[in-house]
C-alpha cells in the first residue's frame, strides 16, 4: 500500500532520533537534513530538548498531525507506537527501522502482525520492519550511508537486504552512478519487492519515471507478481537487472530421474528472469554495471536478443584492449577487423607505430586531439561499428583533464554509445571525479563490462502472455489425467511413474513423436514386433529408474537370437516389470525435462542428452508455457550450442524441430500440474527431425 504521505511526506516524526550520529537515530535526522528536506521535521526523545539543532519533542503525545514516521526504537516498543500515532496523529505512512521481529523470534513475529493489522485498519503504507528505509528526492529516510546522487533519470533500486543494499550503493557511487529512489523493504511483510514494481508499473510515466530498475532479491514471495509487473514495465521501455541470491540449494528432492537431479531452486529464477526479460546479474559489480550502461547515451540502441554487436575497441595501452577483445569475444559479441583504404587513412592522422585494426591502439604518447579523431572515425566513417569502448588512463605523469574533457565532448556528441573505461581512479582520482561530476559513469574494469554486456545483449525480450495451443490436445490430456489420478487414489499413493504406454499417451496429446516401441514380458510378442519393426533394436528393462546403472539397456541388437537373450537377462533384474524394445536410430542426443516447483510452476530445461547431461549439467531452462522466442533463447544459451548448430564438418540438428517439441511440451503442462516431472531422454536429432527415444513422467 504505497501512497503519498509515504513518497512526499509534508511532515516526518523521527521517533528515536538522537544526537548520536552515530547510532541508526542520529544518522537518519542527519541524512534528513542533509538531503534537503523542506517538509516539517519532528523529533522525539524523551532525554533530549534539542536535537541537531531541532527542538525534540519529549512524548509523541506532544507532536502534531503527521504525514509519516520513521520508528528507531526497539521492536518491542513499536506495536504500541504504531496504534497510537496512527489512531491519534494521523500518520498513513511507517518506516520501522528495528529489528528483532519475525526475521528473528515467534514473538517478534506476532509484534510484526500487530503492525500489520493497525496499518491495514488505518490504510497505511508500511515500509520494514528491519530495514535501511527509503531515500528519494523527496526524503532521506535512511541511517546509512553512502547517499549518492539523486536524478530523476536514475536508477530505481529495491532491495530485500538493508546491509547489501550498502554495499552496493558503495559500487555505485564510485562508478558515477545516479539514482532516483532507493527502496529497502526489510521484511516485506506489506510492500515487498513485488509490490514496489507494481506501484512503478501501475503509475508509470515515461516523461516522468526512471527506466533503470535494480533489484536485489532474496526471496521471491509471489513470481507472478514480479513476472507481470516486470515485463510490463520492460514493455513500456523500461530496463530491469536483479540479483537473486541464495539459489544454489539443490532443489532436488530425491533424485529419481535426470530432471530431479539437475533442477534447482536457482534453474526456475533463471527460468522467471528470461520470461520477464530481467537482466540477471551474479555480483555487485554486476548489477551496479548494468545499471550504468543502461545510463549510457545511445545505450537503448543496442541490440538485444542474442543479436550480434560490433564493438570498436579505443586504447592506448594494448593490454586492456586485448583482455576486452577476449571478454567480449566469449560473450558472443564482436570486435570487426578494420582495414582497407579507411584504416590507412586513420592511421596517418596518429604517430608511427599505432595500430587502428581493432583494437585502436594509439600509443601511450598519443594525444587527447587524438582520441577525439578515433572516436570521430569510429561514430562517423565505420558504418560496421555498433558502439564505442574507450580504455584512457595514465601511469601519473600527467594529468587527464583534458582527454576527459574531449571524451565528455564525444559522448555528447556522438550517435554510437561510448563506454568510457578508466582504470585509473588512484593516480588521476581527480580527474576521474571531475570527469563523474560532469554526468557520466566509468567502468573502471573492462572484464566486468564486456561480461555484463553480454548479459544484456543476449537477455530475451519479455514473453508474450497469451498461451498458445499450438495443436496440444487438451481434452484428451485431461482424459488421461483424471483417469491416472483416480488410479493413484485407489492404490492409495500420493504420486507414481506412469507406465511406458500412458507416457506415450501423453506425449502424443502434445504431438511429440516417439520411436515405435513395444513393452512386454512375452518373448514372442517383443521378438514378432522386432521383425515387423526391422533390425537393429535396442531393448530397455522397464521398472528400473536409471537403466544403464543396472545393465538394462542393450544397444544394436541385430538378430531374434540376441534378442531372446537379452530378454531372458534383463527379466532377472531386480525390479523388473518387462521389457522394451524400439527401433535403434542414430542422431545426436538431447534432452528435455521439466519439474513443477512451487509457486513457480513448471519449470523446463533443455540441454544436450544421454549421459551429458548430468555429467556436464549444461541446461537452459524456461517458465511454461514458452514461446517460440523463449524455446529459441533457451537452445542457443546453451554451452553446447555449436554441437546442436553443427561444428567441424558435422551436420547440425532440426533446430525447429526441437524448439517445437519444447514448446508443445510446455503448452502441455500448462494444463496438467498433476504432472510433477517429466525428463525426455535421450530425444534423437538430426538435420530432418527429432524423436523421443525414452521419457519418465511421474504424476501427482
Amino acid at each position: 500500500m504505497i501512497n503519498e504521505q509515504l513518497l512526499n511526506p509534508a511532515s516526518i516524526v523521527v521517533i528515536g532520533g538522537s544526537n548520536n550520529v552515530h547510532k541508526p537515530g542520529g544518522s537518519i535526522v542527519r541524512n534528513l537534513i542533509n538531503g534537503g528536506y523542506k517538509g516539517e521535521l519532528r523529533i522525539v526523545n524523551p532525554k533530549e530538548d534539542e536535537i541537531q539543532g531541532i527542538k525534540a519533542f519529549h512524548d509523541a503525545k506532544e507532536i502534531p498531525m503527521t504525514d509519516l514516521a520513521i520508528l528507531v526504537v526497539a521492536a518491542k516498543y513499536c506495536p504500541d507506537y504504531v496504534d497510537f500515532l496512527a489512531a491519534e496523529k494521523g500518520v498513513r505512512a511507517f518506516v520501522i527501522i528495528s529489528a528483532g521481529f519475525g526475521e528473528e523470534t515467534q514473538a517478534g513475529a506476532a509484534l510484526e502482525q500487530r503492525i500489520l493489522d493497525t496499518c491495514a485498519q488505518y490504510g497505511a503504507a508500511l515500509i520494514g520492519p528491519n530495514c535501511i528505509g527509503l531515500m528519494n528526492r523527496n526524503h532521506h529516510s535512511v541511517f546509512t550511508l553512502p547517499i549518492p546522487n539523486l536524478d530523476p533519470k536514475g536508477a530505481d533500486f529495491i532491495s530485500g537486504s538493508g546491509a547489501t543494499a550498502v554495499f552496493i550503493l558503495e559500487s555505485a557511487v564510485v562508478k558515477g552512478l545516479q539514482f532516483n529512489s532507493v527502496w529497502s523493504v526489510g521484511n516485506g511483510k506489506q510492500i515487498g519487492i513485488e509490490d514496489v514494481l507494481q506501484y512503478m508499473d501501475d503509475n508509470f510515466d515515461p516523461k516522468r519515471d526512471s527506466k533503470i530498475k535494480l533489484l536485489y532479491v532474496e526471496n521471491i514471495a509471489n513470481p507472478d507478481k514480479l513476472l507481470y509487473h516486470a515485463s510490463s514495465l520492460i514493455r513500456k521501455g523500461c530496463r530491469i537487472a536483479a540479483i537473486k541470491a541464495g539459489s544454489s540449494e539443490s532443489g532436488s528432492r530425491a533424485a529419481s530421474s535426470h530432471t530431479g537431479a539437475i533442477a534447482s531452486s536457482d534453474a526456475a529464477v533463471e527460468a522467471l528472469f528470461r520470461k520477464a526479460g530481467i537482466v540477471r546479474c551474479f555480483s555487485r559489480e554486476e548489477l551496479t554495471t548494468a545499471g550504468c550502461i543502461f545510463t549510457v547515451q545511445g545505450s537503448q540502441t543496442l541490440p538485444l536478443n542474442g543479436a550480434m554487436m560490433n564493438f570498436a575497441i579505443v586504447t592506448h595501452a594494448g593490454g586492456p584492449g586485448v583482455m576486452l577483445t577476449d571478454a567480449l569475444s566469449k560473450g558472443g559479441l564482436n570486435v570487426p577487423k578494420i582495414e582497407g583504404t579507411i584504416a590507412d587513412e586513420l592511421k596517418a592522422q596518429l604517430f608511427p607505430g599505432s595500430s587502428v585494426s581493432n583494437p585502436i591502439d594509439f600509443l601511450a604518447t598519443g594525444t587527447p586531439a587524438q582520441l577525439g579523431t578515433v572516436i570521430d572515425y569510429c561514430d562517423q566513417r565505420l558504418d560496421q561499428i555498433d558502439a564505442i569502448a574507450v580504455i584512457y588512463g595514465t601511469p601519473g605523469l600527467t594529468q587527464l583533464y583534458e582527454a576527459y574533457d574531449v571524451l565528455d565532448q564525444k559522448i555528447r556528441q556522438c550517435r554510437k554509445p561510448i563506454f568510457p573505461i578508466l582504470p585509473s581512479m588512484v593516480t588521476a582520482g581527480p580527474e576521474v571525479a571531475d570527469f563523474l561530476a560532469k554526468g557520466h559513469v566509468n567502468f573502471s574494469d573492462e572484464v566486468t563490462l564486456a561480461t555484463t554486456l553480454s548479459q544484456i545483449i543476449h537477455t530475451p525480450l519479455p514473453a508474450a502472455h497469451e498461451v498458445e495451443l499450438y495443436g496440444v490436445d487438451i481434452s484428451q490430456l485431461h482424459n488421461i489425467i483424471f483417469r491416472e489420478t483416480r488410479r493413484l487414489k485407489f492404490e492409495g499413493k500420493d504420486s507414481s511413474w506412469l507406465s511406458p504406454d500412458c507416457v506415450r499417451e501423453i506425449l502424443a496429446c502434445a504431438g511429440i513423436p516417439m520411436v515405435p516401441e513395444m513393452v512386454s514380458t512375452s518373448r514372442e510378442e517383443l521378438t514378432a514386433f522386432a521383425s515387423r519393426v526391422g533390425y537393429p533394436v535396442v531393448a530397455k528393462v522397464v521398472g528400473p529408474v536409471h537403466k544403464s546403472d543396472v545393465g538394462g539397456v542393450a544397444l544394436n541388437i541385430r538378430t531374434a537370437e540376441h534378442l531372446s537373450l537379452e530378454f531372458d537377462r534383463m527379466m532377472q533384474i531386480e525390479g523388473a516389470e518387462g521389457v522394451m524394445v524400439q527401433k535403434m536410430l542414430k542422431g545426436t542426443e538431447l534432452f528435455i525435462g521439466a519439474k513443477y516447483e512451487e509457486r513457480f510452476g513448471h519449470v523446463v530445461l533443455c540441454g544436450l542428452g544421454g549421459i551429458f547431461v548430468e555429467v556436464l549439467k549444461d541446461v537452459s531452462s524456461g517458465l511454461a508455457p514458452l514461446t517460440y522466442t523463449e524455446a529459441y533463447s533457451m537452445i542457443r544459451s546453451l554451452r553446447s550450442y555449436k554441437i546442436i548448430k553443427g561444428s567441424r564438418g558435422q551436420k547440425g540438428i532440426n533446430e525447429q524441430k526441437y524448439a517445437e517439441i519444447i514448446v508443445r511440451l510446455s503448452t502441455l503442462l500448462r494444463f496438467a500440474t498433476e504432472i510433477k516431472e517429466i525428463d525426455i531422454n535421450p530425444l534423437l536429432a538430426n538435420e530432418h527431425d527429432v524423436i523421443a527415444v525414452d521419457a519418465r513422467i511421474r504424476m501427482g
